[in-house]
C-alpha cells in the first residue's frame, strides 16, 4: 500500500482532540479523514479545527464510509465494547482507548468478534510505543540484570473534577481502571505470564465512590510485583507522578517517566548490573522527547499495511481485566484472590 492509511475518529473526547488527532496530523503514512460525534456541530467544529474533510453526527455514518481504514475510539469506557465490535464488523481496524473494556467478559466478546471478522484491534496503551520500552525489553532479553524477581510501580495524578469520567463509578472511574492498567501491563510485560494470585487494599472517595488510592501485589510464583496508584495524589500540575523499577537476580533497572506522557518529555532508564554499587547506576540511557501518540499511530498504521511492527493482541487486555476484577474482589473481601 503506497497511500496513507486513512483514519476516522469516533468521538471528540479530550484525549482525541488534545493528543490523538494532532498526532494523526503529524504522523507519516497516516491521515485523519473523518470525525464523528453524537453532536454534529461538535464534530464539524473539531473537523474544521484540524482540517479534517468529513464530519458526521452519528458513529454509524463514519463506520459506513468505505474510505476509512482504521478507527480510533476515545468514547466513554462503557461504550468501548459496543462500538469496537461494530467497527470490526464494518471491516475497520480498531485502536480503542484504555481500558479496552470494563469486564473480562466484554473483552472475550471482542476476541470472538475479532476472530469472526479476522480483524485487527488493539488497546491504546500509548506508552508501549515509546522507545524506552523496546530498550527495557532488550535489556531483559539480554539478561543485563539477571532474572527479574520483582517489579515496583507508581502512577498518580489529581483528578478532582466531579464531572470527570474518572470520578464516575460504574463507568470505569477510579485509580485502578484509569491508572492501574498501565502498571499491570508493565508488570506482565516483564514477567511475560499471568500472576497466580493477587491482593489489594483500596481507599474509596466518600463523595465520588471511586477507588482513589490503591496498593496491590501480584504473585507470579517465583517473582512478585507491587504497585500504588492514586487518582487524588501527586502533582497538581499537568504531569503524573510515575515510577517503575525492576529488581533482578544480578542488578536492577529504573525508569523515571515510564507510562503516560501527556506532553513529549525527555526521560531515562538507569541500569545497575553486577558491577554497580548500591544505588549508583552502571549505565544510563537517555531518551529525547518523542510524541508517544504519533508513534502509536505510525506503528498501528504499519500493522494495518501488514508491515513488521510490534503488536499487542487484546488477550493482554483480557489478562489486565481479570487482574483488575480480582483486585476489586480482594479489596472487598480482605483476602488474597487466586487467578484461574
Amino acid at each position: 500500500m503506497n497511500r496513507a492509511v486513512r483514519w476516522g475518529v469516533l468521538g471528540t473526547a479530550n484525549i482525541a482532540v488534545e493528543r490523538t488527532i494532532p498526532a494523526l496530523a503529524q504522523a507519516s503514512g497516516a491521515e485523519c479523514i473523518a470525525i464523528a460525534s453524537r453532536d454534529l456541530a461538535r464534530a464539524q467544529a473539531v473537523a474544521e479545527q484540524f482540517g479534517v474533510p468529513r464530519a458526521y453526527g452519528t458513529y454509524a455514518e463514519l463506520l459506513s464510509n468505505p474510505d476509512v481504514d482504521c478507527v480510533y475510539i476515545p468514547l466513554p469506557n462503557q461504550l468501548h465494547v459496543e462500538w469496537a465490535g461494530q467497527a470490526l464488523r464494518a471491516g475497520k481496524a480498531v485502536l480503542c482507548e484504555k481500558p479496552l473494556c470494563l469486564t473480562a467478559d466484554d473483552v472475550r466478546k471482542l476476541i470472538r468478534c475479532r476472530d469472526e471478522t479476522v480483524g485487527l484491534i488493539e488497546e491504546a496503551l500509548v506508552f508501549r510505543s515509546h522507545p524506552q520500552w523496546g530498550f527495557i525489553a532488550d535489556q531483559l532479553n539480554a539478561g543485563s540484570i539477571g532474572v527479574p524477581l520483582a517489579v515496583q510501580g507508581t502512577i498518580a495524578k489529581q483528578f478532582l473534577d466531579p464531572q470527570d469520567i474518572r470520578n464516575q463509578p460504574g463507568l470505569g472511574g477510579g485509580a485502578t481502571y484509569d491508572l492501574g492498567v498501565y502498571v499491570i501491563a508493565a508488570c506482565n510485560a516483564v514477567f511475560r505470564r499471568a500472576p497466580t494470585r493477587v491482593s489489594a487494599v483500596m481507599d474509596l472517595d466518600r463523595v465520588f465512590k471511586v477507588d482513589r488510592l490503591v496498593t496491590a501485589t501480584l504473585d507470579y510464583g517465583d517473582a512478585q510485583a507491587s504497585f500504588v496508584v492514586s487518582s487524588q495524589g501527586g502533582t497538581s500540575a499537568w504531569a503524573t507522578h510515575q515510577h517503575f523499577s525492576v529488581l533482578g537476580s544480578e542488578g536492577w533497572m529504573r525508569a523515571d517517566f515510564p507510562y503516560a506522557q501527556a506532553r513529549p518529555a525527555g526521560c531515562s532508564v538507569t541500569i545497575g548490573d553486577s558491577s554497580s554499587v548500591a544505588n549508583f547506576p552502571t549505565s544510563t540511557k537517555i531518551f529525547e522527547p518523542v510524541n508517544q501518540y504519533r508513534l502509536q499511530v505510525e506503528r498501528f498504521s504499519a500493522l494495518f499495511r501488514q508491515e513488521p511492527a510490534p503488536h499487542w493482541p487484546i488477550e493482554d487486555a483480557l489478562l489486565t481485566l481479570r487482574i483488575i476484577e480480582a483486585l476489586f474482589q480482594s479489596a472487598r473481601e480482605s483476602r488474597i484472590i487466586e487467578l484461574d
